[in-house]
């Protein structure tokens, strides 16, 4: 099988178990989001030498590629697509305790940085809050309990990137850099 299939030259893509729809339909940039977040944190896996940082990691790379095919879906249910459940809420949140029992409470607010690690899961962050807003316009207050649950993980799911690049820069001895206005 040819990895091209020239289906998409006309600017459309096919949902799974669904329509054509145009590439720059509300539900490819939200799946594109997410592939992107994906494929960031394959970066920061490859980056992650303490099991601390790596295994979320990974768990969090097959959730998001669950979620993806969840957002694939007109009708995730109908389609037996992977759906994320509120288990996997709980596990991110108790991941976030987890790490921020090992930091320094906050104090200030901190400029995303550090190792090159740490840098990279600041990176992340960004991404996941930028599929977690593609998300809430393409579900546009229409929320079903997969809906819900999928914009919850991904709220969770920034905040976890967070207290990560925190922790990786705790681990490899990089100090955080505390935000302060510019010089006059």
């Amino acid at each position: 099988m040819k990895i091209y299939t020239k289906s998409g030259d006309d600017g459309e893509t096919g949902l799974y178990r669904g329509a054509r729809v145009r590439k720059d339909d509300r539900r490819i940039i939200a799946i594109g989001d997410i592939d992107e977040l994906n494929a960031m944190l394959g970066v920061v896996h490859s980056l992650a030498a303490a099991p601390e940082i790596a295994e979320p990691i990974q768990r969090i790379q097959h959730e998001l590629f669950g979620l993806g095919a969840q957002v694939a879906s007109p009708n995730p249910a109908a389609a037996g697509t992977t759906i994320l459940s509120n288990d996997s809420v709980a596990w991110v949140e108790q991941t976030i305790d987890q790490g921020e029992s090992q930091l320094t409470p906050l104090t200030a607010f901190i400029l995303p940085g550090g190792s090159t690690l740490g840098a990279n899961l600041h990176q992340a962050r960004a991404v996941c809050r930028r599929a977690e807003r593609n998300l809430v316009a393409l579900y546009d207050g229409q929320l079903d309990e997969p809906a819900h649950v999928a914009l919850r993980y991904l709220n969770r799911l920034g905040d976890l990137l967070f207290v990560l690049a925190r922790w990786s820069n705790l681990l490899s001895g990089h100090s955080e850099t505390e935000w302060r206005t510019a010089p006059e």
